[in-house]
């Protein structure tokens, strides 16, 4: 199933490519012009037609012309198998992907290790967590991307964190997730695999009941989204197969020297589910969890409001509780920031960054 994102860029990708198929040839201006959308907006669209060869592009800059391709891309290239979960091994499967696809030579080694950590990682968890008998595993390369598709039918991802930790519901379980750390089995899983996953990815979906979780690192964003029920969980990775990525630089962001190359750094998405937070509650919820780092982000991108008894929680109360906590603050609108400056300046002597 399309996400709803996805489900609009399907609609406008198909619309250009009528236009074009009925014009034969249209600039990027009059795109704009016609759809009544921004320059950027179309220039995403006419790349991922190209990228999958169904138009083609004469000329440069702003006179381009586009037109549908003559030339026709090689069809994609897929694994697909169902595996029992019993005493299965992750590496066992990524290998035999590997030959089938011939992902080394098909992949950068940037991507291809990267590949490799996150699949191995999200198998392991169905392995381990699920309680499913069986997986589903898809791969897929085509002329730009690589992709898999790992669907077990078990617990559940989100339900299983909200079960083990007594949370309120299966949203809770999602931000707690977020945090890094997050594990139903400290014995044997740190709770990491997820979270550099996440920051690894292109775009992310995880998939569980009726909540799918989205991580779109190209455009910086995550959103949850109320889906279709369904059984277990379906996890889908995207990343370019040319990718410059470098793993070991998103693992020192987050377990940088200084923290001895532990994972001591999260960032926590305030934005999730509303716009405004006020209430104590709502900050205590937001809080779970991160006493577990040395350093905290919090992300304030789309958040429109937040009152004086949430910002208090945080940044006096929590703060004070946990000095040795570095928190700092980031994309908060020009708006807010005299809500949490007056906590900082008037009530405690920790020093806040807010950028």
């Amino acid at each position: 199933m399309l996400t709803i994102l996805e489900d609009i860029f399907m609609d406008k990708k198909e619309t250009i490519l009528e236009l074009i198929k009925k014009e034969k040839t249209l600039t990027g201006p009059e795109l704009v012009e016609i759809l009544g959308v921004s320059r950027q907006a179309v220039n995403r669209y006419l790349q991922k037609l190209m990228q999958e060869g169904k138009i083609s592009k004469e000329g440069v800059t702003r006179g381009a012309v586009y037109r549908l391709s003559s030339v026709q891309r090689k069809s994609p290239r897929m694994f697909r198998k169902r595996f029992p979960l019993i005493n299965l091994e992750e590496d066992a499967v990524f290998q035999d992907i590997g030959l089938t696809l011939n992902l080394k030579k098909e992949l950068s080694p940037s991507a291809y290790e990267i590949f490799q950590y996150a699949f191995t990682e999200i198998l392991n968890n169905a392995i381990d967590h699920s309680m499913s008998e069986n997986c589903r595993v898809e791969a897929v390369t085509d002329d730009y991307n690589c992709q898999f598709m790992i669907r077990d039918f078990g617990i559940g991802l989100f339900y299983s964190i909200f079960d083990k930790f007594n949370l309120s519901d299966e949203n809770d379980a999602v931000r707690d997730l977020l945090k890094g750390k997050t594990t139903t089995m400290p014995k044997k899983h740190t709770g990491e695999g997820i979270f550099f996953t996440s920051k690894a990815a292109d775009v992310v979906f995880f998939r569980s009941h009726k909540i799918e979780l989205v991580f779109d690192n190209q455009r910086s964003d995550i959103f949850v989204a109320e889906k279709r029920n369904i059984k277990g969980t379906e996890v889908i990775f995207k990343i370019k197969k040319r990718s410059r990525k470098q793993l070991d630089r998103i693992f020192a962001t987050y377990a940088p020297e200084e923290f001895d190359y532990k994972f001591q750094k999260t960032r926590a998405h305030v934005k999730l589910y509303q716009q405004e937070y006020i209430s104590r509650s709502e900050a205590k919820r937001l809080l779970y969890g991160l006493d577990k780092f040395k350093e905290v982000i919090l992300d304030f991108k789309g958040v429109t409001n937040i009152g004086q008894g949430f910002a208090d929680e945080i940044f006096r109360i929590f703060m004070q509780n946990h000095p040795a906590i570095s928190i700092s603050v980031e994309n908060l609108s020009p708006t807010l920031q005299p809500i949490i400056k007056h906590v900082v300046d008037n009530k405690t002597d920790h020093k806040l960054t807010i950028g």
